[in-house]
């Protein structure tokens, strides 16, 4: 029987938010180990130089100072102070690096500013995932790339093994792109090492 916990995409939007000493710990466990996740979100999103890209739920910034360094100009947005706080700590200040504290549900950016939105790890986090695809169609101009990367987890996975999504929730969440009018919206399984992920490709209208 299909249950809300397998159905649900952002299952884990109840999650404590990052903060005090546990937050830093675990800010500081994601600098090392999230290349693949970025090198992947650069190639699904076709990334170059004349590029702005939004990094939706950045933490402690991997993936936003690599797209700066190819280029592109980018903004990282995090609900957790803690993760923005390292994320300037490990930026260089000549990278065209921006970071904003904010959610998916609202994105502190004005509309049409971006041509990639990128979120690594943490859709399964968003509070309101309508509210979350409807802000990011806001802020991409026509044509611009959503791209949404999940670890692949299974079915009935507890505690940190379900931090992610199954299959069936990233067909959901694809089927949600298709809801807000992006189009092309795809499911593609990864594998670099031993990580396996899952991501969802779309294009605002």
């Amino acid at each position: 029987m299909t249950t809300e916990h397998t159905r649900v995409p952002n299952h884990h939007a109840h999650y404590p938010g990052f903060a005090g000493l546990t937050g830093f710990l675990a800010a500081a466990s994601m600098v090392l180990g999230r290349g693949g996740d970025a090198r992947l979100a650069e190639r699904l999103s076709g990334l170059g130089p004349g590029d702005t890209v939004v990094d939706v739920g950045c933490g402690p910034g991997a993936a936003v100072r690599r797209a700066a360094r190819l280029g592109a100009s980018t903004v990282g947005v995090d609900p957790a102070s803690v993760m923005l706080r390292l994320a300037r700590i490990l930026t260089r200040s000549s990278l065209p690096v921006r970071y904003l504290q904010g959610g998916a549900e609202a994105l502190p950016l004005p509309d049409e500013s971006a041509s990639v939105v990128w979120s690594i790890a943490s859709v399964h986090h968003w509070a309101d995932l309508d509210a979350g695809l409807r802000e990011s169609r806001r802020v991409l101009r026509p044509a611009g790339r959503l791209v949404t990367i999940e670890r692949r987890t299974q079915p009935g996975a507890r505690g940190l093994a379900s931090h992610g999504w199954t299959d069936t929730q990233a067909e959901e969440f694809a089927q949600r792109c298709r809801d807000h009018r992006f189009v092309d919206a795809r499911v593609d399984r990864h594998q670099y090492g031993r990580r396996r992920t899952l991501s969802v490709t779309a294009i605002a209208p």
